[in-house]
């Protein structure tokens, strides 16, 4: 009788398949997304923006060797995520930030928002969201524009509409909102090529599109809501998704990783949540661009919005 070759059979843990994207890749993409963002904000605000994005980066990347060096751990900073983290935290500061406060907030995000929850993955909130927090807390008037510093002509329409009502906003060219020609986060502020680097990245499928399409409904809907109810005092919703760092919210801190859902249906309401905060924020808070802590507060239900599942095949 003929004998039988065993069958050997190799097990092991999934993901059995890789597809090839890397944390790396993915951060790569990232930057890649921010750059006309960040070269419109350098043509617009000039040297102290170029300074206030180099030096966020060096900081994030220096503080994170620190960091994994204390902790005795290998360093991950090829991965290329401490760049991502610098580099949208001085998205959200304005060009007049002094030195200190742009090193503060970028170790800040490192430290408090990525390396005292573990290894990349584990902290629940967006990293450079938590050391802009600590930094518009501690000092807000540092964080507010300073226009004359700068020696540039450009208002700050969530400001004007907070302070002076619809009236003051009523004749702001849109056009030129989608151009960079307003007062705001020196990145976040550059719709266009913070458009451009979104579509690029859900496109190209490195973000789903269900997030920042949920942010975006929820600032159209609740605007135009608001809008519909009292005319007189609230902005146009295509004003509020011009304005300010929706966009930039909407394609590149809600969509995080880490701090976002991962399912279809939470991610939708997750940016639905994130968008319907932001005009809360900006309409009763004391802050005119809610943006950032609209993320943070839909961040906290992100372990809520994980537990929508879809029911096992064949429950009855």
């Amino acid at each position: 009788m003929k004998q039988l070759t065993p069958l050997i059979l190799t097990v092991s843990v999934p993901p059995h398949r890789h597809s090839g994207v890397t944390v790396r890749n993915r951060m790569f993409k990232l930057l890649l997304a921010m750059t006309p963002a960040a070269i419109m904000a350098v043509l617009f605000f000039g040297m102290p923006a170029a300074r206030v994005m180099a030096l966020s980066m060096a900081t994030a990347v220096f503080t994170e060797l620190i960091c994994d060096k204390f902790m005795e751990r290998d360093s991950d900073i090829h991965d290329l995520n401490a760049f991502v983290v610098g580099l949208s935290l001085a998205f959200l500061l304005p060009a007049s930030a002094p030195w200190w406060l742009v090193v503060t907030g970028s170790a800040a995000s490192i430290i408090v928002g990525k390396m005292m929850f573990g290894p990349l993955g584990g902290s629940p909130f967006c990293a450079p969201l938590v050391g802009w927090a600590i930094c518009r807390i501690s000092w807000p008037e540092f964080m507010d524009i300073d226009a004359t510093m700068l020696s540039i002509d450009l208002s700050y329409p969530l400001a004007r509409l907070q302070n002076f009502g619809l009236a003051s906003v009523g004749n702001t060219d849109l056009f030129s909102l989608l151009l960079g020609k307003q007062l705001g986060g020196l990145g976040a502020v550059q719709i266009l090529g913070v458009l451009l680097g979104g579509i690029y990245l859900v496109v190209r499928k490195h973000v789903h599109y269900l997030i920042p399409a949920g942010v975006i409904l929820g600032v159209l809907l609740t605007s135009g809501l608001l809008c519909m109810v009292d005319p007189t005092n609230n902005a146009s919703p295509l004003f509020h998704l011009l304005t300010g760092s929706t966009l930039f919210g909407a394609f590149f801190l809600a969509t995080d990783m880490p701090s976002s859902p991962n399912r279809e249906i939470p991610m939708l309401l997750f940016g639905l949540l994130a968008g319907v905060l932001i005009i809360i924020i900006r309409t009763y808070g004391i802050y005119p661009d809610g943006v950032p802590f609209a993320i943070l507060l839909a961040n906290l239900f992100t372990p809520i919005f994980d537990r929508i599942r879809p029911e096992p095949f064949g429950k009855r």
